[in-house]
């Protein structure tokens, strides 16, 4: 198998570090911090007190400490000069990831294809003109795909250890190479089958995780949870099956108990942790489920996520099914992304085991999957916080600073125009160096539009148009109050 192209690893951080226990909170998992600011503001409410200079004053540092965002490389698709002259449907992309080692990123497109971009060696140095970036390999998927995991061990240095799974409609789950040495060949290296027993039907895979140490992945789909071991493929299928409900048959799915419908998100908590591994499943219903895979067969706890628990008028924070599900760095808290979703939901599993926080302000009124990532807060004074960071509908990037430390509508921090498309992927590399936007996406035709792809003599009008714009970039971002001009 040919070696893939080689790159400098860039460094990450000490991952023995732990994070500050949160000792601050106190039973409705406000600070103390927190709950003086709002007994402040409350008091100048009540005296009718619009703002005072000093607060006036702190805003405007606050806009000035938000960091420059400068674009180190990018990869954008090119759609055809006269679309209306074609039948072809023009590609976007739909998600990015990094791989375990930072130094590779996979996206997933529209055309049933998987890229991998390898980082050059000098992103990092100054060039004013940018770099363009361009995928070292290209893989076709027989159909389309809702779910990519690049496996956790993945090194550049290391040909057999760079693989990734996928999982696509009336096919087995298939693993393939990265770097394939025949690129016109490209098939998959195996393949792991998950049929419904009664009938031998493929069960679609609608999510996939694959966590360290790697020799086993989660599969979920329609009311289960498949364990796999990567070791036995080929006609072997999971070794442990667990339905999130008791009972498909029965009429009221399950009497109550468990976690009904397609499970559409799967995370696994931190190793590190302090009570073990945890896997967390979301389902396109709004159910959530928390899964101790190793020591029991069932839920340890459910609960589906319901509109009055959500602060704010109604209907401001309410999704419509849950579509990705993110530990915090520490493993305490549990953020939840929903789709058509204005609000990230953010949950203390590890203290209440109550919703804390709602991350507000982002523009999600879309079918799109938006998917968001998380950062161990760097400021000494927020050990226990973290960051989240989420691209919206309009094109651009909205951070979430110190989360954990304020509950009930926690806006936003700092935001920039990264696109002039949807934001489908942001991922930010282990070093905390460098992150990586990813945009493209569609919109529903206007009456006009769709009369006028009718006249225009297509098999079949169509309703919907993509957008023009849909790219990779490399963003790195410093401190304009610091010191030194070196990435934050």
């Amino acid at each position: 198998m040919a070696n893939a192209p080689t790159t400098t690893v860039m460094s990450t951080p000490n991952s023995g570090q732990t994070a500050r226990p949160i000792d601050s909170l106190d039973g409705s998992c406000i600070s103390n911090w927190d709950k003086d600011l709002r007994d402040q503001e409350d008091q100048e409410e009540r005296e009718g007190i619009e703002g005072t200079q000093d607060d006036q004053d702190r805003h405007v540092k606050q806009d000035e400490a938000r960091p420059e965002m400068n674009v180190l490389a990018h990869h954008a698709i090119k759609h055809p000069a006269h679309p209306a002259n074609t039948t072809t449907t023009p590609i976007f992309y739909s998600s990015a990831q990094w791989t375990a080692d930072g130094t590779t990123i996979l996206t997933s497109s529209s055309d049933h294809t998987i890229s991998s971009f390898v980082l050059p060696a000098d992103l990092l140095h100054p060039n004013p003109a940018g770099r363009t970036l361009h995928p070292q390999a290209t893989t076709k998927l027989p159909e389309p795909s809702q779910t990519l995991a690049p496996a956790p061990f993945f090194s550049l240095g290391e040909s057999t250890s760079q693989t990734f799974l996928v999982g696509s409609r009336d096919h087995p789950l298939h693993l393939y190479h990265a770097f394939p040495p025949d690129l016109n060949s490209g098939g998959p290296l195996a393949q792991y089958k998950l049929i419904r027993h009664e009938t031998e039907q493929y069960i679609t895979p609608a999510s996939l995780v694959w966590p360290s140490p790697g020799t086993h992945f989660i599969c979920g789909s329609a009311n289960r949870l498949d364990y796999f071991d990567v070791s036995r493929h080929g006609s072997d299928g999971p070794v442990l099956t667990v339905p999130t409900i008791p009972s498909k048959r029965h009429i009221a799915k399950g009497h109550g108990v468990g976690i009904k419908g397609t499970v559409s998100a799967l995370a696994v908590s931190p190793t590190d942790s302090q009570s073990g591994s945890l896997v967390a499943a979301g389902t396109r219903t709004r159910w959530m489920g928390l899964y101790d895979l190793h020591r029991a067969d069932g839920a340890v706890a459910n609960w589906q996520i319901s509109q009055p628990d959500l602060p704010g008028p109604a209907g401001t924070a309410s999704g419509q099914g849950i579509v990705q599900v993110v530990w915090s760095p520490c493993g305490r808290y549990l953020v939840i992304n929903e789709r058509r979703a204005s609000g990230l939901l953010v949950y203390d599993i590890r203290g209440s085991g109550k919703l804390l926080a709602v991350l507000t302000g982002r523009l999600a009124n879309t079918q799109q999957k938006l998917t968001c990532d998380v950062f161990q807060s760097q400021d000494p004074y927020h050990a226990g916080g973290f960051e989240v960071w989420s691209g919206a509908q309009d094109g651009s990037v909205i951070v979430w600073e110190d989360v954990g430390f304020k509950a009930a509508e926690h806006d936003p921090s700092w935001a920039w125009n990264a696109h002039s498309s949807p934001v489908c992927s942001t991922i930010l590399h282990p070093s905390g160096s460098v992150t990586a936007t990813c945009s493209g996406g569609w919109e529903h035709l206007k009456d006009e539009e769709q009369s006028g792809a009718g006249l225009r003599g297509l098999h079949q009008a169509q309703t919907y148009k993509v957008m023009e714009e849909s790219s990779l970039k490399l963003w790195s971002f410093h401190n304009t109050n610091a010191e030194s001009d070196e990435p934050i």
